[in-house]
């Protein structure tokens, strides 16, 4: 069964196309990744599942509940962590858990706040004031407010953006856990090493959906067609590279480049060329998420020029 199950979905501002005939779907417990640069919907798309902002066209199920019709009863059940910290930043973290458990009606709230507060491991820091929290707290404090009314479904924009490696890295280990318990999630990112950890990944630009599906099936289907060339003057190479036929991107890893393009015959040859030129080695590498992603981008027109 599908926890998010939209089709043709279309949200216009000002007479710009912001959301252009999205149609996704996210099975129940799966953790869905949301991949696309900045402003291509992504955020508009969120909001319209979770009935911040109703549709101008399409339709879709959100834990069944119709996304025009029933926009109270999937906000009842649903956690949505928005990209800004968005809770009061003079209040200690207990105070806010507090806040947020009296909007929702918890009951009794002393013991949700307290349960809550443990769950995340936030007990030692529940004094602390808000505004005073690294970003890595910050997030946990957010996590712990989404989750405190235990929702069915967590809709997370982009959640990890300016924490560190380790907090982030923490964070995916809590989502998989409680998707291990049958939490559904829905998650935007720009991390390539994020999006590898979802079940499934969705790439949307300039508000068209281009890919759907678990990231080996993405990357077979941009395909693409990637060289590394190695050693010799991979500053010439790149320089020589640029505008051959079949070489779509050219990238610098360390002392490295990977060369990337779907027309294999005339890329192979580009690189055959140029190595023997440089006085370099090249070999066959593998395609990444993020050569994929680069791709899209090049290929999208921006919907608000």
């Amino acid at each position: 069964m599908n926890a998010i199950e939209v089709s043709g979905l279309v949200k216009r501002f000002n007479g710009k196309t912001v959301v252009d005939h999205v149609s996704m779907q996210v099975a129940e417990g799966e953790i869905s990744g949301f991949l696309g640069p900045n402003g291509s919907g992504k955020t508009t798309t969120i909001r319209v599942m979770c009935g911040l902002l109703t549709p101008d066209e399409g339709t879709g199920r959100v834990l069944g509940y119709d996304i025009r019709r029933d926009g109270l009863k999937i906000k009842r059940e649903v956690g949505y962590m928005t990209q800004r910290f968005s809770f009061y930043e003079d209040l200690s973290i207990e105070e806010n858990l507090t806040f947020v458990a009296r909007l929702y009606g918890i009951h009794p709230v002393v013991d949700a706040v307290r349960d809550t507060l443990e769950d995340l491991g936030l007990s030692s820091r529940r004094k602390q004031l808000a505004g005073t929290l690294s970003g890595g707290w910050k997030q946990r404090l957010a996590l712990a407010a989404c989750i405190m009314h235990k929702p069915k479904l967590l809709l997370l924009d982009e959640p990890t953006a300016g924490v560190d490696p380790k907090a982030r890295r923490d964070f995916w280990d809590e989502i998989h856990l409680r998707a291990r318990s049958g939490l559904t999630v829905l998650v935007s990112t720009h991390y390539m090493d994020e999006a590898e950890r979802c079940h499934r990944i969705h790439y949307i630009s300039y508000g068209k959906l281009l890919a759907s599906g678990t990231v080996p099936e993405v990357i077979a289907g941009a395909g693409l067609v990637t060289f590394i060339i190695e050693g010799g003057d991979v500053i010439r190479a790149a320089r020589e590279l640029a505008g051959r036929p079949g070489v779509e991107q050219v990238a610098p890893f360390g002392l490295s480049l990977h060369v990337v393009g779907t027309d294999r015959a005339a890329l192979e040859s580009a690189v055959r060329a140029v190595a023997a030129d440089t006085g370099a080695t090249w070999h066959h590498g593998e395609t990444g998420l993020e050569d994929v992603f680069i791709q899209f981008m090049a290929k999208s027109t921006d919907n608000m020029a």
